[in-house]
């Protein structure tokens, strides 16, 4: 049964540190959101007065003027649920291969092909499956995409339709690349090249550092992206059947390298420390959010004003979110140590109805 969500009417007095959050930043993420709602009747209002030019008072001022606060929940009332943390991660490659870089990024290949089941059964609307179509003695019929395990093999057959759209040295930090959906590839001559996800193979995913929980090859606190590249370290000659037990890959397109942050699933860069990962089915995208939380590996609150710009295939629930540190290895450290209970709030435009309220 799918979860449900409610929506309880809040103040801002109700929010926990919000008249400490220094909104200085928050008015690049307002800006870069509203370009990806611009075309909403309920956003017009907020983004064509919004104080970019204005003090961190009148800003937090207008915000309490234009919007109303709801704390999200589970039909339940659990309040509580898991916030998770994401990178940009930054690698050394080649548009090429070269003796270094020998291991591929995939573009996304012909042969993969997307059913959108609402197309076929109403009630199954945003469900599709992934496949590809092979000859059989019974006609053509879809069977699933190769798995992670496969992809490797097959990449070596002259008949295979995957391209590669660069090569990095690490085969590891390839592998959280594809967790992460985008990241910076550093070229030779210092120019950067950014990918962005483009499709993914339609196996589900799962996560490596479970796997070895389960197996008590790790501790759960342990079982961070860290922790995960410190078992691979002390046991190399294990490393690819890890891996491949997560049989999700994920193919990329080149995007532009200029901006800031890599994008969202709103269509707009990230802002790092303000964005955050949702599920649509309960939040959606552009909408702020206020999250109660603390500090990876830390009790310290972190209370943060952030906006909904981005989605992942593993951030599903009611309260959930995947926290946008930004790009490189120390943004990477605290993502990968992230794992914390938190509080949601969303901040609704006023005079519009939220999607379900008591």
């Amino acid at each position: 049964m799918e979860p449900k969500a409610r929506w309880t009417p809040a103040l801002f007095a109700d929010l926990p540190g919000w008249k400490a959050d220094d909104l200085r930043d928050v008015r690049i993420a307002f800006s870069e959101n509203c370009k990806g709602l611009r075309s909403k009747p309920e956003w017009i209002s907020a983004c064509s007065r919004f104080p970019f030019d204005g003090t961190v008072a009148k800003q937090r001022e207008f915000i309490e003027s234009e919007f109303v606060p709801y704390q999200l929940t589970r039909a339940d009332a659990e309040d509580r649920g898991l916030i998770t943390g994401y990178y940009e991660p930054l690698l050394k490659g080649s548009r090429t291969r070269t003796a270094r870089f020998g291991v591929p990024l995939y573009s996304r290949p012909d042969d993969l092909l997307v059913v959108e089941l609402g197309d076929l059964y109403p009630e199954l609307r945003g469900k599709r499956v992934r496949g590809r179509l092979i000859d059989t003695p019974q006609g053509k019929r879809v069977v699933p995409y190769f798995d992670r395990a496969q992809i490797d093999v097959n990449a070596l057959t002259a008949t295979s339709s995957l391209k590669p759209l660069a090569w990095v040295d690490d085969v590891v930090e390839a592998f959280f690349l594809q967790i992460q959906g985008s990241g910076l590839i550093e070229l030779a001559d210092g120019s950067r090249m950014r990918v962005g996800y483009a499709d993914q193979n339609g196996h589900p995913f799962r996560g490596v550092g479970r796997i070895l929980v389960d197996r008590g090859e790790l501790k759960l606190e342990e079982a961070s992206m860290q922790g995960i590249k410190g078992w691979i370290a002390r046991n190399p000659d294990r490393a690819t059947a890890l891996l491949n037990e997560n049989a999700s890959y994920v193919f990329f397109r080149e995007i532009d390298a200029k901006p800031a942050g890599p994008l969202g699933s709103l269509g707009v860069p990230l802002t790092a420390e303000r964005s955050i990962a949702v599920d649509t089915r309960f939040i959606p995208l552009g909408m702020p959010v206020w999250l109660a939380t603390t500090w990876p590996n830390a009790l310290l609150p972190l209370n943060r004003l952030m906006f909904a710009q981005d989605t992942g295939g593993a951030i599903r629930g009611v309260v959930r979110a995947d926290f946008y540190w930004g790009t490189g290895h120390k943004a990477g450290e605290q993502a990968g140590r992230m794992r914390q209970n938190a509080k949601i709030w969303v901040l609704w435009p006023k005079g519009t109805v939220p999607p379900a309220t008591p």
